[in-house]
C-alpha cells in the first residue's frame, strides 16, 4: 500500500489547489456576472441558446477628489443606460436590445445576454451625486463622482486647562 501514498497526496494537492483556483475564479468573478431577463431574445431555439448572464466587468478608483466608475458595458446604447447613487452604491441598469442581422442564419455558438440588467457596485466613500457625471463611448461607461464633503468630520485639537 506504501506505493499508492504518492498518488494519494498528489490526488489530494489536485484537488486542493482545483479547489483554490475555483475559489479565486468564483471570488474575482462573482461581482461582475450580471444577470440580464432575456425577454428580448424572441421565442424559438435561438431564446434557449441565449445567456442569460453577461460579464460587466468593472473598475472603481478613488482620487483626492473624485471615484472614477468605469463599466464595459458593449452592445448599448447611452439612451438605454440609467445611473444612480443610493445608500452608498452606485446603481447602473439598462437593456441590451436584440438585433439580428441576417434572419436566415443558423447559430452555432451564441454566448451574449440580452434584456434588462442591473449592476450595484459599493462605493469607497461619500459621493455628491447631484455634481456627478457620465459618459459612454466604445462600449465603456464611465462614470465621475466628486467626493463629498468629508462628512462633516475634523480633527479636535485639545489643548491643556
Amino acid at each position: 500500500m506504501a506505493i499508492f501514498e504518492p498518488l494519494r497526496r498528489g490526488a489530494e494537492e489536485l484537488i486542493e489547489t482545483l479547489g483554490d483556483g475555483w475559489q479565486w475564479l468564483r471570488d474575482r468573478g462573482a461581482s461582475a456576472l450580471t444577470r440580464f431577463r432575456d425577454d428580448d431574445v424572441p421565442d424559438g431555439p435561438l431564446a434557449s441558446r441565449a445567456d442569460s448572464w453577461g460579464l460587466l466587468a468593472s473598475e472603481v478608483a478613488e482620487t483626492d477628489d473624485e471615484i472614477v466608475v468605469r463599466v464595459e458595458a458593449p452592445g448599448l446604447d447611452e439612451k438605454d443606460i440609467s445611473v444612480t447613487v443610493v445608500s452608498g452604491q452606485l446603481v447602473v441598469r439598462g437593456r441590451k436590445r436584440f438585433e439580428r442581422e441576417d434572419r436566415g442564419a443558423r447559430y452555432h455558438l451564441f454566448e451574449s445576454a440580452y434584456g434588462a440588467f442591473e449592476r450595484r457596485l459599493a462605493l469607497p466613500c461619500a459621493v455628491d451625486a447631484d455634481r456627478a457625471r457620465a459618459h459612454y463611448r466604445s462600449g465603456v461607461l464611465t462614470i465621475r463622482l466628486p467626493r463629498a464633503a468629508r462628512d462633516g468630520r475634523r480633527r479636535i485639537e485639545i489643548r491643556a486647562a
